[in-house]
């Protein structure tokens, strides 16, 4: 993979789509703290590829000028991969919602990941179906009021923390788009990250989560403590699961290095093919009584 030739500004990676979202939605700060991290590391338009499902969040691609892919509802995932694995020199930046990745998008969540496949995955989670206005989804909190279920949620969320660690994901952070700096520097780790990397992004939906908003928010952040050893797997889960106490852990909770999918693959085809210095006779040999 490249970087850009000559020095570039956040808007310069700006598409001439202006975003749709409602005003006040926190995919802005997420879409702001993105440019920024590729124009701080001169990541190059000709050789990156944002892949989208559907939903809000699966706009992003529309907005930034870099190629792009808005897939089927729930399979940015599979799409994603496939891309990495067909052009392993380019790079592949998933977006998504929770809806979209964690409904009807989940069963393709464990493999992608347990895979390791080289790839960064966004998540911008509300907690709500926003583009479809104001259903439940798998991060809404049990007894949450919407318009699919207007006695409650009778369901527990998701934790998406807790998912990808179990599944094995080498690179897991939480952001919160208000602190757009700190969303940056998760993003540039995670793309700078070899491997499967997931960075789910609190981002609230002013328009239809009257539950889960920029001041409720205020109460329940907390930032990943500064001695947290991200090597940890036991401690990464111990501050996932702080979300059942009602908190918002935010920052890097876990990074470990291991071989990507690509990496695995590119060994099974060098023992498929056998020794590259062969003597074609001795084969053709090995079949003559």
């Amino acid at each position: 993979m490249t970087t850009a030739t000559e020095p570039m500004k956040a808007k310069d990676y700006k598409s001439t789509v202006p975003p749709t979202w409602c005003m006040g939605c926190g995919d802005y700060g997420v879409l702001n703290a993105v440019l920024k991290s590729f124009a701080d590391n001169s990541i190059s338009i000709d050789d990156t590829v944002l892949v989208s499902g559907i939903g809000c969040s699966s706009r992003f691609p529309y907005f930034v000028k870099t190629y792009g892919m808005h897939t089927a509802h729930g399979r940015v995932l599979p799409v994603a991969a496939g891309l990495k694995m067909a052009r392993p020199d380019i790079r592949v930046i998933a977006f998504g919602g929770d809806g979209d990745g964690f409904s009807i998008g989940g069963g393709h969540v464990p493999h992608v990941v347990r895979k390791n496949t080289d790839l960064t995955y966004i998540l911008m989670d509300n907690s709500i179906y926003g583009l479809t206005k104001g259903q439940v989804s798998p991060t809404s909190e049990v007894g949450m009021v919407t318009t699919t279920t207007p006695y409650g949620a009778p369901d527990n969320p998701v934790n998406p923390l807790a998912y990808c660690l179990t599944y094995g994901a080498t690179y897991v952070a939480q952001g919160y788009s208000s602190k757009s700096k700190q969303v940056q520097e998760l993003v540039t780790g995670a793309i700078e990250h070899k491997g499967f990397a997931f960075v789910n992004i609190i981002s609230p939906c002013p328009t239809f989560n009257k539950l889960n908003t920029f001041d409720s928010y205020k109460e329940t952040l907390e930032e990943v403590p500064a001695d947290h050893d991200t090597s940890d797997l036991n401690a990464a889960l111990k501050i996932a699961l702080r979300a059942k106490e009602g908190k918002t852990p935010i920052g890097l909770l876990y990074k470990e290095n291991r071989p990507t999918l690509v990496d695995r693959l590119t060994d099974i085809r060098k023992k498929a093919g056998g020794d590259e210095n062969y003597d074609l006779n001795k084969i053709i040999n090995t079949y003559i009584p």
